[in-house]
């Protein structure tokens, strides 16, 4: 099969298309025909060896696919539904490997597409979407009415929770650059913030003097205090992520590492009781351990899709080959909504 492998960490180029052995279904897992691939963030990080888990080169990268499934070789449990068979189209959360055009993957891992779903859609939902629904409302419990900042408004996962906020009635604030600015309100940011221009802490203070409910926060290093000082009592820091970490140039960068984890805020557990606040972390990897809870969001989010609420936003498309491509667009802030990989 053709195959995208990172051969070292570092930068985009070192991505490579190579032929690599067709993978065999293990008991228990399903073999796809794979369509289309997610591409995130993560991704990036994972190239360049800072992405936690992250196995020694060479290995193929990438978090999740759509495709269509090929063999079957699992007993599913009665809690998730009818069995899946060969040519039902499916969307799966990978461990690695999502770079190719065939994966086997743990069947608690593999979902069925909705109706009218297609396998762009499906590729660019999960990782975005999950992480959103799970920050916002399994570990914050928003509630219709709250406030919610989220940084990176224009990119997968902001743009899912802005769509999510909008779906549960949430006041939203957005940071996002001086081009996206429009696409904010596009789509429904009711309070844009041109973080070049603007500094997001005035313009919390501003318009939510008491705070926000909750702040999302992929940044790291001084984003996390700053986000920190925009919360309401009973607020809620959400870090899922830390790109602050990661080389402009899509290379480990110590120097720059260790400035982001010096500049990182120590939350003292006292000082978080006295102020009635809570810092939450996110991680998908840690989570897919919880396979009912993740079936369980993922099933809210198809309702929300299926009602019209909620739709991933493509905002790219390479051909699998182009993966040097579509990274340096990402590493380059171009996205607006996601980037995908298309297999022909």
């Amino acid at each position: 099969m053709r195959a995208l492998v990172v051969r070292r960490y570092g930068p985009p180029e070192v991505l490579e298309s190579k032929q690599e052995p067709d993978p065999q279904p293990k008991p228990g897992e399903i073999l796809i025909r794979v369509k289309s691939i997610g591409v995130n963030f993560a991704d990036l990080m994972q190239r360049m060896g800072i992405y936690p888990g992250t196995p020694k080169p060479p290995f193929i990268p990438g978090l999740e696919i759509a495709g269509v499934v090929e063999k079957s070789l699992e007993q599913r449990r009665a809690e998730t539904g009818e069995p899946l068979k060969p040519g039902d189209h499916v969307l799966a959360m990978t461990n690695f490997s999502a770079y190719a055009e065939w994966a086997a993957v743990p069947a608690d891992h593999v979902y069925r597409l909705p109706a009218g779903m297609t396998f762009d859609e499906g590729a660019a939902l999960a990782v975005n979407y999950l992480t959103a629904y799970h920050s916002m409302f399994t570990m914050g419990n928003l509630q219709p009415g709250d406030k919610i900042l989220i940084h990176g408004a224009a990119g997968g996962v902001g743009t899912a929770a802005v769509q999510l906020a909008r779906a549960r009635g949430l006041v939203t604030f957005g940071t996002a650059g001086s081009i996206k600015q429009e696409y904010l309100r596009k789509i429904g940011v009711e309070h844009p913030i041109d973080y070049e221009q603007s500094n997001f802490v005035d313009v919390i203070q501003k318009y939510s003097p008491h705070g926000v409910e909750m702040v999302m926060d992929a940044i790291g290093g001084k984003s996390f205090a700053r986000s920190y000082e925009c919360l309401a009592p009973t607020g809620r820091l959400v870090i899922y992520g830390f790109s602050a970490a990661a080389g402009p140039n899509g290379k480990k960068n110590w120097p720059r590492m260790i400035r982001a984890f010096l500049e990182t805020p120590r939350f003292h557990p006292l000082k978080l009781m006295e102020q009635n606040a809570a810092v939450i972390g996110v991680s998908l990897g840690k989570l897919m351990a919880r396979g009912a809870l993740v079936r369980k969001e993922l099933e809210e989010i198809f309702r929300l899709y299926s009602a019209g609420k909620v739709k991933p936003a493509i905002g790219k498309s390479f051909p699998l080959e182009q993966g040097i491509a579509a990274h340096q667009y990402v590493q380059n802030r171009k996205n607006v909504g996601k980037v995908v990989l298309s297999v022909k």
